[in-house]
């Protein structure tokens, strides 16, 4: 009888010191993402990628290319030259190309139609390097910041876009790679975090709003501002995926798949990250 009790207690006491574990755990974990986001937001203050945004407004209306044109009659969908609000919008269809292009493709697009480049110039270089800027990033950054308080709107109305969409769902969840992953494996629950990295859920729009309206992004640990074709490549990387192509129909399957969930969100990009 004796035993039996002390067995009873020295359970209690086992389960009362896991409870006492676990809620010093949630705890610590609830007091780091508070400073981080302390952190963040003094960052934010002093945020580089303003320098990234006025770079490329003086790229976008310099006269360049082999027609001397400047980028300033590109059409983003909301009309030739008009820039607020339209990354708010993308990706989206394109009647002129009867394609859904994000906003990369599209400035690709515009470069070629209006400058007279070539294809392979206008995707040249498209993310920097050291000593290597890259115009791409710029012009992300200012056309990017041109949506700033504006809530995400991405609509599904035309058929390739709703094809495109669904194209980018499966690839969400799509296995692969030497580790057997697939963006879902990090970012399809709630609560999970690499050390001190949070991992939204992309499946819910509190989730795909957080992370979505904060891309492009200046990395202070890059030290250069990264669009979200950047982002997304570099997770597939990470998966040990097979190497996107730049400007590749795959990764603007997956931005509208993530932007369409972001919906309603209010965009306040470019941001600071690590």
């Amino acid at each position: 009888m004796k035993t039996s009790r002390r067995r009873c207690a020295g359970a209690a006491l086992a389960v009362a010191g896991t409870l006492a574990l676990a809620a010093a755990a949630a705890h610590a974990q609830g007091s780091t993402a508070e400073e981080i986001a302390k952190y963040r937001q003094m960052l934010a203050e002093g945020n580089p990628a303003e320098l990234w945004e006025a770079a490329g407004e003086e790229l976008w209306k310099k006269p360049a290319g082999p027609k001397n044109a400047s980028l300033e009659q590109c059409d983003l969908g909301k009309g030739p030259g008009v820039t607020k609000g339209a990354y708010a919008e993308l990706p989206r269809f394109f009647k002129d190309t009867a394609r859904v292009m994000d906003l990369e493709q599209r400035l690709a697009y515009c470069r070629v139609t209006l400058q007279g480049l070539t294809q392979e110039e206008a995707l040249k270089h498209p993310f920097a390097s050291t000593g290597k800027p890259s115009d791409i990033e710029r012009l992300v950054a200012f056309l990017a910041g041109e949506s700033r308080g504006v809530k995400m709107n991405v609509a599904l109305n035309h058929p390739e876009e709703k094809r495109v969409y669904a194209l980018g769902q499966k690839m969400f969840f799509y296995r692969g790679g030497a580790y057997d992953f697939a963006c879902a494996t990090c970012h399809a629950v709630d609560g999970q975090r690499i050390r001190l990295q949070e991992l939204p859920n992309l499946l819910t729009p509190q989730g795909a709003q957080a992370a979505y309206t904060t891309w492009p992004a200046y990395r202070v640990s890059q030290g250069e501002v990264r669009s979200m074709q950047h982002r997304l490549y570099d997770c597939l990387r990470q998966q040990r995926f097979p190497e996107p192509a730049y400007g590749s129909d795959v990764i603007t399957a997956l931005s509208l798949f993530l932007a369409r969930n972001a919906n309603g969100g209010t965009y306040d990009g470019p941001a600071m990250k690590r």
